[in-house]
């Protein structure tokens, strides 16, 4: 039995974003309340937009010198990280357990960050991932058998609770990417340097935030990141300095989709260690576990995967960076 926590403050706050005006919009008649009165409203006037939400859990007395942020992945929130879709502890849990101060964000456009309606802030239309999108992007099992959802031998993800994942589902605006990474930039002025441990989607913005160096990231932790940049196109010379681990789960093999992603990842990670940098690969399979999902954090052996990652962020030395006033 774990002991309860000691836990210091819990607490959440919105960072970045930028004012908006919006003009020009006809005034309309709503109603704001059940059974109220309607009346008009004038959509028109000073907003902030692209801001994100972050939710803090502090301890009495963390054993890590550093914050750790937790990024979700594309079309997801925060929730990801909560608790998985068959109610066992999420990695917020496992993380505070093993000592750590956990942030968890919901990146802009996602969850309790909000968006914003009106041309001229998100990028054309939004997409919401579909349950068939989803058994098949997540290598849940083979495409063709979403209809009986027969899962890959040895699938550890639950997939007889695809909807409770498929609830957590929220729109997302391809193209929106420079705002989210401005967002999480002003989250790491606030708390850097920090550890960060992202998921897919969010991989890109932790492997960004890493090119700020140490003075920002001390460690970067990517689950199945969903592709990098051509090395050629970034300085990788502060990133050389942050330490960097990724982690793979299974079935690879089926998805073409995901060996190109890894692909691209691979051939970031052979120029970062070129520059001088430390990539670390946890290939599960190839150490003897099997059967994870694209859905780490909620796969029936998450707990474990959560304790490799913990244990390797302990072991890390960290840069020795001042730590903001």
């Amino acid at each position: 039995m774990t002991p309860p926590l000691a836990v210091a403050a819990i607490g959440g706050f919105h960072v970045g974003g930028r004012p908006f005006r919006v003009a020009g919009q006809p005034p309309r008649m709503a109603a704001f309340a059940p059974n109220g009165p309607t009346r008009p409203f004038d959509p028109n006037g000073d907003f902030m937009v692209g801001q994100m939400y972050v939710q803090y859990v502090r301890l009495a007395a963390p054993r890590s010198p550093r914050p750790l942020l937790l990024w979700h992945g594309g079309g997801m929130t925060g929730v990801t990280w909560e608790d998985t879709p068959d109610g066992r502890p999420g990695w917020q849990q496992l993380m505070l357990e093993a000592g750590h101060d956990v942030y968890v964000a919901d990146a802009t456009e996602r969850g309790r960050a909000s968006w914003f309606p009106y041309p001229g802030v998100m990028p054309g239309d939004p997409v919401l991932r579909p349950m068939q999108e989803m058994w098949a992007t997540f290598r849940l099992g083979p495409p063709e058998a979403y209809p009986t959802r027969t899962p890959f031998p040895g699938q550890q993800f639950p997939v007889e609770r695809l909807e409770a994942l498929a609830r957590q589902v929220v729109p997302r605006w391809p193209g929106n990417e420079a705002a989210t990474l401005a967002a999480y930039e002003a989250l790491l002025d606030r708390l850097g340097p920090a550890e960060i441990v992202a998921h897919s989607q969010g991989c890109g913005f932790a492997l960004a935030a890493a090119r700020g160096g140490p003075e920002r990231v001390a460690a970067c932790v990517l689950l199945e990141p969903s592709g990098a940049p051509d090395p050629a196109t970034v300085d990788l010379a502060a990133a050389a300095r942050v330490p960097h681990l990724a982690v793979w789960g299974d079935f690879f093999a089926a998805s073409p989709v995901w060996q190109a992603y890894r692909a691209a990842f691979e051939r970031y990670a052979a120029a970062l260690r070129a520059a001088g940098g430390t990539v670390e690969i946890l290939d599960l399979p190839a150490i003897g576990i099997r059967g994870n999902s694209h859905m780490l954090t909620m796969d029936g052996n998450s707990a474990e995967i959560a304790a490799l990652v913990a244990e390797w962020l302990g072991r890390r030395p960290l840069a020795k960076v001042a730590a903001p006033l």
